[in-house]
């Protein structure tokens, strides 16, 4: 029941087009308090409802029964684990909404009998306004998700999100994993279709260019609904209820001008609006200003304006001489940024200045809305401003030394994850300036959300280092992706990042910094299963490293080339190339030890069970607590071995272990292959449904990732142990879709495997 009251005050909340610090301010209750009431951690007094229904313009005695209810029932307890939440991806809904009334019941009618609505007019006429507005009115009509996605149709110096990644976003955020979305745009925009078909969700596809954009993204027959806005009118779409928006009448304008300046104030607010041209963001952009400045008139404002044009353009301009040089300065340089948002320690990275002084120019920005802030430590600038940002101080003329000193910011951030996510092989990055500040990144978790939440940040600034050559960043930003990608997986995306950078590598010559980009492109390749590319790469860097004298890097070279050996059955020549990296006698221990760890797995699969669990079990008993990932590699070769010698329960008990270090890590490439030791260790103790159970998890989690070569080599195994043990049906069906996956992919040596697989099932 507190969770029902909670639904309702969002409701009231979202009705009231207030911000938090503004409803404190209305209704005299502390913004951590209605935090707490909205979020059904506590019941508000029956005193906090009635004010907020006031202030929603809504009769509270509906709710006088809930609340009641909500009253008596005790806490929930912080253990019990929360209900999925369905998705809902709307920004918040705009303060002081004003006017509008008749398109908007025009919109909210459409809703009911048709399944789009278009919304059309100039930039700044309040479009999106509107349509998010309405999209949370319509919230609860629409209990399948509400899905917002910016086209940037009309962005300055971006480009708009073609239909076919549009596709993928939105396909993604209904919570299909990436294995599960098709390459082509017609085969995404009818599973698109068919997904909605299933559930009554909204859906608000904001600056659209024309209708070509959006076509492939409409939904077909079921209940959901979407809204287009777009600079063009939608002619071309058939049955689509189109609303076209003008500037505001003179009474909208003037009321939208005095709510927004915080109350009216001596002047003419007809000669404002006329300065403003009655456009709602010049309108907000001009009062915010009159509301941080108390002792000006509107004839203040009005003298302002008539300085200049009286164009919007203007306002902006008018706004702008305002600011102090400071934030003059901030604002130009947030016009540059690269990617969707940025927190503060990137802005303070990106002026050169104080975290503290970056702290309080920001909020100096959002202010006078020149600068939003749709999360906490989150700010973004709207796109109409972001053209006038860039030339506000000159940034433009040069962006090259602020995205310099960004990028050394995310490189900063990123050594410092490197160092938490163990990380072994030596990547030769250099930070050409530090930032001035660091978010604390001192444990893993902390370290690997912040990487996580700036991670399209980062790729952005990643290709902006390219386009403008800078090419030290450029390199590194390229390198330390691995750390993530790693992790999370998407080979493919790798790749593209360090082709991208590779020029530049060549051009800083440097054979340390060459020999790690082809080692890495190595990697990735070999990872995507594609052995035939992969192994020049790595041989190459080989020889580069070995040239240097770089012996521990030499050795991780040799690691791979014996892990490519392994997938091509050549399990001897995995050993030989093993034995030459521990010749090299690498001078760091824990690389020393992920040698062995290669070479216990080499032998396993040689079938020397006994060998390679002599090799590391001196090995796992000292790392625990040190290397999680190595102590991780140790327990798969024991977990292998021991399966080899007949100690199925012993492999059961290491494969479990491993699963735990792979939580306990959020790595899910890895716990997908610790899943499979699990499960064909429960198949060999004949616990089947347990096993497969544990083997459809570990698929779940690649098809999640992308990695379809890691999928098939996990089937391959199970499939085995199935044969194993006497179900040759399963085995078939295993081998089978490990030969469909690696046919599709062209995992040529895979197709063999499986083949075989299949002739043993049959």
């Amino acid at each position: 029941m507190r969770d029902e009251l909670a639904g309702w005050l969002r409701q009231l909340r979202d009705l009231t087009g207030r911000s938090l610090r503004e409803l404190e301010r209305d209704i005299h209750v502390s913004s951590s308090s209605l935090s707490r009431y909205f979020s059904g951690q506590a019941v508000p007094p029956w005193s906090t409802v009635v004010a907020l229904c006031r202030a929603a313009g809504r009769d509270p005695r509906p709710l006088r029964e809930v609340w009641e209810r909500a009253k008596e029932q005790p806490p929930t307890s912080t253990t019990t684990a929360a209900p999925t939440a369905v998705r809902n991806d709307l920004p918040h809904d705009i303060t002081a909404f004003t006017g509008r009334r008749a398109e908007l019941e025009v919109l909210l009618s459409t809703a009911r009998n048709a399944s789009v609505v278009a919304i059309d007019g100039m930039g700044g006429v309040g479009k999106s306004a509107l349509a998010i507005h309405a999209a949370h009115l319509l919230t609860a009509d629409f209990p399948g998700g509400r899905l917002y996605l910016d086209l940037h149709g009309f962005t300055p110096g971006r480009d708009r999100v073609e239909p076919t990644e549009a596709l993928r976003v939105l396909l993604a955020a209904l919570g299909l994993p990436p294995g599960g979305i098709p390459d082509g745009v017609a085969e995404r925009a009818a599973l698109w279709r068919s997904e909605l078909a299933a559930r009554r969700a909204i859906v608000l596809l904001d600056n659209a260019v024309d209708a070509e954009h959006v076509r492939d993204l409409l939904p077909g027959a079921g209940p959901s609904f979407a809204v287009i806005t777009s600079r063009r009118r939608m002619v071309e779409l058939d049955g689509v209820q189109p609303i076209s928006l003008d500037v505001l009448p003179a009474g909208e304008a003037a009321q939208l001008f005095v709510e927004s300046a915080g109350g009216i104030r001596a002047g003419d607010v007809g000669e404002v609006m006329r300065r403003c041209g009655n456009l709602p963001l010049a309108i907000r952009v001009a009062a915010a200003r009159l509301r941080h400045r108390p002792a000006w008139t509107l004839d203040t404002l009005v003298e302002r304006l008539r300085e200049g044009e009286p164009a919007v353009s203007e306002v902006f301009a008018m706004s702008l001489r305002q600011l102090d040089p400071a934030q003059r300065r901030m604002f130009g340089l947030l016009g540059l940024v690269p990617g969707e948002d940025i927190d503060a320690y990137g802005a303070a990275a990106l002026a050169g200045i104080p975290l503290t002084n970056a702290r309080s120019l920001l909020e100096d920005l959002v202010d006078v809305h020149l600068v939003q802030e749709p999360a906490a430590g989150r700010y973004r600038m709207h796109d109409l401003l972001r053209q006038t940002a860039v030339h506000a101080d000159g940034a433009a003329a040069d962006p090259a030394p602020a995205i310099a000193r960004l990028a050394d910011y995310y490189l900063s951030g990123l050594l410092a994850v490197k160092e938490q996510v163990e990380v072994l092989i030596p990547l030769p990055v250099t930070v050409s300036q530090q930032p001035p500040a660091l978010p604390g990144l001192g444990d893993y978790e902390t370290a690997v959300d912040w990487m996580d939440t700036e991670w399209l940040n980062l790729t952005a600034t990643l290709a902006l280092a390219v386009q403008l050559r800078l090419d030290t960043p450029a390199v590194g930003l390229g390198q330390l992706a691995t750390i993530s990608y790693g992790r999370r997986g998407g080979a493919a995306e790798l790749h593209r990042g360090l082709l991208l950078s590779l020029p530049a590598a060549e051009r800083l010559g440097e054979l340390r910094v060459l020999a790690a980009h082809r080692y890495l492109l190595g990697a990735v390749l070999m990872r995507a299963g594609r052995l035939g590319e992969a192994t020049p790469e790595l041989e190459a860097a080989r020889e580069l490293m070995a040239a240097q004298g770089d012996t521990v890097s030499e050795a991780f070279a040799l690691l791979q080339l014996a892990e490519i050996r392994m997938y091509t059955a050549d399990a001897g020549g995995a050993v030989e190339l093993l034995r030459r990296a521990t010749a090299l006698q690498p001078p760091v221990e824990a690389v020393r030890v992920r040698v062995c760890t290669g070479l216990g797995q080499a032998l396993v699969r040689l079938g020397q069970h006994a060998e390679a669990r002599e090799v590391v079990s001196e090995l796992a008993a000292s790392m625990p607590g040190q290397d999680r990932q190595t102590e991780r590699m140790c327990l798969e070769v024991l977990g292998r071995a021991a399966l080899g010698m007949g100690d199925v329960q012993a492999a059961l008990s290491f494969a479990e272990q491993a699963v735990a270090i792979d939580r306990s890590t959020r790595h899910p490439i890895f716990e997908a292959a610790s899943l499979t030791d699990t499960a064909v260790a429960l198949r060999h103790l004949g616990r089947l449904d347990e096993a497969t159970a544990r083997q459809d998890e570990a698929m779940r989690l690649l098809e999640q990732a992308g990695e379809p070569h890691r999928m098939a080599r996990s089937l391959l195994p199970y499939a085995q142990a199935c044969l194993d043990t006497g179900d040759r049906d399963a085995a078939a069906r295993h081998f089978r879709a490990a030969l469909e996956i690696a046919t599709t992919h062209g995992l040529t040596y895979l197709v063999t495997a499986a083949r075989a697989g299949l002739t043993r099932a049959s």
